[in-house]
């Protein structure tokens, strides 16, 4: 580094108090020209924005956010339910209050029933002029992407969680890659079974959620194009509700007592451990399923699941928050930081 460099590099940053200075101006009149509130003389304005040229002036966001008289409200729309990774998340965001009080904000939880998009288009709509910003884990349907546009409409920043909705207005989608994390399912459940012909069930919540339909065509991807002996039979929609599944798993061992492996693409793995163990093919049927929920983790231990798919709940949770504040306050965001990675787990790698 030159002298000259360094020299540059240890100016001191310039305040909102040297622009004041530098204009003839209060700290509050820079204030309120930076943030476009009315009652200041043009003339006024005009001076304090040369100022703010000259002196290379850049607001620091995180000041600005802290001194807000009131806290962002930030609303989460989760799925009602038993879903282990939903009470996951709702936990993770509890234990980040204390950050977001931090931050000058706060978060509330709205659950909606995930599989009607009547219902959930409501909930999105109960939210308007009620939130600064939205956090959605819902389904995607021409209801549900018409209340998120209106939402946005109405200024509020909407983001996307776990199953994307790419609607107008949409600023973000937090969560992994779910097509890659089908042809992960698949590589995975095809290198268990081999090269002997196979039957698979696959059991999803639902094709209206985009998640798991996503999942659902990286899955048969791989599986056509590498392991054209495995027979793939229809998926098999479960709600995400556990005493839903036990029952589907249940008939599909009757109707297939030959099954080899199993894909579950959504929630209620505690219903499909308990068909599993009751019918005996627990540990015969190779199972690979999603989320690294206390259900999964047993499972693994005991031999009934070969391989759990999972996305960090706690990572999610904050950077949910953090892109939700970063949008508001217009600060800069490491992307490589809210990348929601793709984590595989097998029994000798629980964390």
């Amino acid at each position: 580094m030159t002298a000259e460099a360094a020299s540059v590099d240890a100016q001191p940053a310039v305040r909102l108090h040297d622009v004041a200075r530098a204009a003839g101006v209060s700290p509050a009149t820079v204030d309120r020209v930076l943030n476009g509130r009315p009652g200041v003389r043009e003339q006024t304005v005009l001076r304090v924005r040369e100022a703010v040229q000259r002196l290379a002036y850049r607001p620091d966001p995180a000041a600005a956010r802290l001194a807000r008289p009131r806290a962002w409200r930030l609303a989460f729309v989760l799925p009602e339910g038993g879903n282990s990774f939903v009470e996951l998340l709702r936990s993770e965001l509890r234990a980040l209050g204390p950050w977001l009080a931090e931050q000058r904000a706060r978060a509330e939880i709205t659950t909606t029933d995930a599989f009607s998009p009547a219902a959930t288009a409501q909930a999105i709509s109960a939210l308007r002029g009620r939130c600064d910003a939205a956090v959605l884990m819902v389904q995607d349907h021409a209801q549900v992407r018409a209340a998120i546009e209106q939402l946005a409409a109405d200024g509020a920043v909407v983001t996307t969680l776990v199953s994307d909705v790419p609607a107008h207005g949409r600023a973000h989608f937090i969560g992994i890659d779910n097509v890659a994390a089908g042809r992960t399912a698949g590589t995975l459940l095809g290198g268990f079974i081999g090269a002997c012909p196979a039957r698979v069930g696959i059991v999803m919540g639902a094709r209206s959620l985009r998640d798991h339909a996503d999942r659902l065509y990286g899955f048969q991807q791989v599986m056509g194009r590498e392991h054209p002996q495995i027979e793939l039979l229809p998926p098999l929609e479960g709600h995400d509700r556990s005493e839903r599944t036990e029952a589907l798993v249940h008939e599909l061992l009757r109707q297939h007592p030959d099954l080899v492996g199993l894909y579950s693409i959504g929630a209620g793995n505690c219903g499909i451990h308990a068909a599993l163990k009751s019918t005996g093919a627990a540990g015969r049927v190779l199972w690979v399923c999603h989320e690294l929920t206390a259900h999964a983790r047993r499972a693994l231990l005991e031999g009934a699941a070969c391989a759990v798919i999972n996305q960090d709940a706690a990572h999610e949770v904050r950077s949910a928050c953090r892109v939700a504040l970063a949008q508001l306050t217009r600060e800069r965001l490491l992307v490589d930081q809210e990348r929601i990675r793709i984590e595989i787990y097998l029994k000798d790698n629980l964390p």
